[in-house]
């Protein structure tokens, strides 16, 4: 009896072990039935909640309420009809933009699902990743934008910029009120202030006008750690603090670091409110799902800018088309209700088809380097200048210093485990050795991935009470960028390879040893400049090397899309901005109140935060409206009149500077001054980019149905024909006509010359050649291509449009030309 069960125990064991579900995971999905923003009426007991094309949701509306309402319980009698209690967790409901939900479940319930009447689509949850003192002078704004809104002090008055990032610092005093006039209630505005937990205040004061956290999704994947992350909106990694103080922290905060300031710091609309959407956290970036929640909600709370510095780690393993997936359709339903959205376009470059926002109800924003530049130099005994990397003072003036290498001074043989010549672990060094003199450390592999940091190297000097520090980088690999960080001491990064061997050489030379090899004396001397005021460089901007790169895809085997991205260069390389206290993105400013750092991340806000300014002067104007004038009105030559120039790899691996093509900079640098009058505008709705989608070649029709709820009836023609600031065709074949429409917002009667000018292999011809538009009227304009040599590569060219009264207009034109 007893061998019968334990065989029948062992079979339960094996059985258990073969149908044992797979381990859960989070999936977003969409149902049939249409989100509030779309929602036309027709289920009884539920009037519609859709608005018009631009217009924002009433959510107070007892409409859209009971219907949000009925779409949850729909979200939950679907899971409990399919699933026992406990086994699955909803996560959030999406009613406001799409409809659907985020559920923490198997894949074998994933699959259950997706086989369920009235379920449109399962996708697998994936992650997403992060993606200033200077720029507001660099782009003209406190003499050229600010004083027409009423001056820096209502600069962005009343507009709300919601900010999808990793939460904020509320006591920096970019976002403080103290001695600013008192920021009056906004009725228009409904989102929410969480408290911290901690200290019981709320994380809003005016300013701040909402704070909330989404980490649903990061808790079921076990990501989440409350302890590093903080279950509130507090930014535990100083990215989300960096990024809202560019668009909108306060005018004229010193940027103070080890006893020096290094200017004042402003956003672009510095009297804008931010609201806080915490979905990115310290150590693993965020998910999807989380990110979908925060943009949901910031639409339903009415914020009239988002600013997205966030991109998909890789794309969405269930989705072909770029355009088609909860986070871009989140996008468009926000675009729908009147949102203006800026998204960082990616830090892949320089390398072709690297970017990571596509769509074109998207604002994709790629990173230049503006006109400052630090740089310093080491004098040698031998009276050799070697120029290198360093925002610090200078060691005394005209005097010289013994050089001596950290591993020359380690104390004891036996920690060589812990790579003393870095200079991270001052405990490992011989102070009597180091006082007073410069210390040379090496670059090691423990910099690029972030365990040894410059900052480090300054403390270790500093704490040995050495008179600076050098830190050489003797090998460096492909794509390694070396940017300034602030240090308290004298000290400087060479961080060319071949200026490093010469110091070396000529370490070695002026330093006897004995036969094993130790040290006699060190007799090589030198001395650190002044590396802390900037150099102001006419060759800018620049497209910089990092920034992601067109040509735009539209699925994810790479097939070029008629759309150009990215849309618009803005600064995005050293830039000053407010840091967390507790933030440990940057391992250089750790316990620092600001950071200087570089990244598309920077530049999607200084468009945001321009947006807001457009928006404050024109309130009704479309998204599209606003994408619109900050794209015809920017440009594409740098200070000197020269054309922009972009960094990209030599064939060595070096860097270069190359001529820069849409592809680098879409339609050219923002201009902010003429945006706010552009003269014309090409504005465009959600029926426009539902015509866009439904004329692209390869995209399914029921995929389209399955995120907008609309089935595919227009007459666009051709995705080409969509309406946006720029032409891109990718596969031109003959002849081509490309339609455009343009709006008069100028408030006067304007003739436009229209000419158009392209490389030899492609033709071009617009007509008519000129056109009166009268005030809030519209004309229709064409594009003609015509292949004339088959290249195998881009012609570029523009149309540029001139009227009467002094407005420019400028749109880029890409065509691929093919034989057939």
């Amino acid at each position: 009896m007893r061998l019968v069960e334990f065989w029948c125990i062992f079979i339960i064991i094996i059985l258990a072990n073969i149908l044992e579900p797979g381990k859960a995971e989070v999936y977003i999905v969409t149902v049939e039935g249409e989100p509030i923003i779309s929602y036309t009426g027709g289920i009884d007991g539920f009037e519609a909640t859709a608005v018009e094309s631009d217009e924002k949701i009433d959510t107070t509306s007892e409409l859209v309420t009971s219907y949000a309402r009925h779409l949850e319980k729909r979200h939950d009698m679907l899971l409990e009809m399919l699933f026992d209690a406990g086994t699955y967790t909803k996560l959030y409901s999406y009613r406001h933009l799409i409809n659907g939900f985020a559920v923490h479940l198997s894949p074998e319930q994933a699959e259950t699902l997706r086989h369920a009447p009235g379920v449109k689509s399962v996708v697998r949850d994936w992650k997403v990743k992060r993606l200033t003192t200077h720029t507001p002078q660099f782009l003209g704004l406190p003499t050229g934008v600010w004083p027409t809104g009423g001056g820096y002090d209502r600069a962005g008055e009343n507009i709300v910029i919601g900010f999808v990032d990793s939460g904020i610092y509320p006591h920096h005093p970019s976002f403080v009120t103290y001695n600013t006039e008192p920021y009056g209630p906004l009725p228009t505005y409904r989102g929410k202030c969480e408290v911290d937990p901690e200290t019981k205040r709320s994380f809003c004061n005016g300013k701040i006008i909402g704070a909330q956290h989404f980490a649903q999704a990061a808790i079921a994947a076990g990501a989440f750690n409350p302890i590093v992350d903080f279950a509130s909106p507090l930014d535990g990694d100083g990215h989300g603090s960096h990024t809202a103080s560019i668009a909108a922290g306060r005018n004229g905060i010193p940027v103070r670091m080890h006893g020096h300031e290094f200017g004042k710091a402003s956003g672009m609309a510095p009297r804008a409110r931010i609201a806080v959407y915490k979905a990115l956290y310290r150590l693993f970036g965020g998910f999807i799902a989380d990110v979908v929640a925060a943009i949901d909600q910031a639409v339903h709370d009415g914020v009239d800018i988002l600013s997205l510095s966030v991109g998909p780690n890789s794309p969405p393993a269930t989705t072909k088309t770029t355009y088609l997936n909860p986070f871009d359709a989140t996008l468009l339903g926000a675009v729908k209700a009147g949102v203006f959205v800026a998204q960082a376009a990616g830090n892949g470059g320089p390398f072709p088809k690297t970017l990571v926002s596509y769509s074109p109800w998207i604002a994709s924003v790629a990173a230049a380097i503006d006109d400052r530049r630090y740089k310093n130099h080491l004098t040698l005994g031998d009276g050799k200048i070697l120029t290198g990397i360093g925002l610090s003072p200078s060691t005394h003036f005209n005097q010289s210093y013994t050089l001596v290498a950290a591993n020359d001074v380690v104390l004891d043989s036996s920690v060589m485990k812990y790579n003393p010549t870095d200079c991270q672990r001052p405990e490992l060094l011989n102070k009597n050795l180091i006082k007073g003199n410069i210390l040379l450390c090496g670059y090691s592999f423990n910099f690029v991935v972030g365990s040894a940091s410059i900052k480090k190297v300054s403390e270790t000097a500093k704490s040995l009470g050495a008179a600076g520090f050098v830190l050489c980088v003797e090998t460096v690999s492909p794509g390694a960028k070396f940017d300034p960080v602030p240090v308290g001491i004298p000290g400087i990064v060479i961080a060319d390879v071949s200026k490093s061997k010469e110091l070396i050489d000529y370490y070695k030379i002026s330093t006897p040893r004995d036969w094993t090899g130790r040290v006699k004396s060190f007799k090589g001397i030198g001395k650190i400049g002044d590396g802390l005021m900037p150099i102001l460089h006419k060759s800018a901007p620049q497209v910089a090397l990092f920034s992601a790169r067109g040509p735009n895809i539209k699925d994810f085997n790479f097939q070029e899309a008629d759309l150009l991205k990215p849309d618009i260069l803005a600064p995005g390389s050293l830039i000053w901005g407010a840091w967390s206290l507790n933030g440990t993105d940057e391992p250089n400013y750790m316990g620092e109140g600001f950071a200087m750092i570089s990244g598309t991340s920077m530049a999607a806000p200084h468009i945001a935060g321009i947006a807001a300014l457009i928006k404050q002067k024109h309130p009704h104007w479309s998204p599209a409206a606003i994408k619109s004038a900050l794209m015809t009105t920017s440009t594409t030559l740098d200070r000197a009149g020269n054309p922009i120039l972009a960094q990209q790899y030599s064939e060595t691996q070096a860097m270069k500077l190359v001529k820069a093509t849409p592809f680098d900079y879409g339609s050219g640098h923002v201009n902010p001054r003429d945006a706010l009058d552009p003269g014309l505008i090409f504005d465009a709705g959600y029926n426009d980019y539902l015509g866009f989608l439904c004329t692209t070649p390869g995209i399914d029709i029921h995929e389209i149905k399955n995120y907008t709820n609309t089935p595919c009836n227009n007459t666009m023609g051709n995705p080409a024909n969509l309406n946006s600031p720029s032409v891109t065709v990718s596969h031109l074949v003959r002849t081509r006509v490309v339609t455009r429409t343009v709006t008069n917002v100028a408030g006067e009667e304007e003739t436009y010359v229209n000419t158009a000018r392209m490389d030899p292999a492609v033709a071009i011809e617009v007509n008519p050649p000129a056109m009166t538009i009268r005030p809030g009227a519209s004309r229709k304009f064409t594009v003609t291509l015509t292949v004339r040599s088959v290249t195998g590569t881009y012609s570029f060219g523009e149309v540029l449009m001139k009227g009467s009264r002094g407005h420019k207009v400028r749109i880029p034109v890409l065509a691929n030309g093919y034989s057939r």
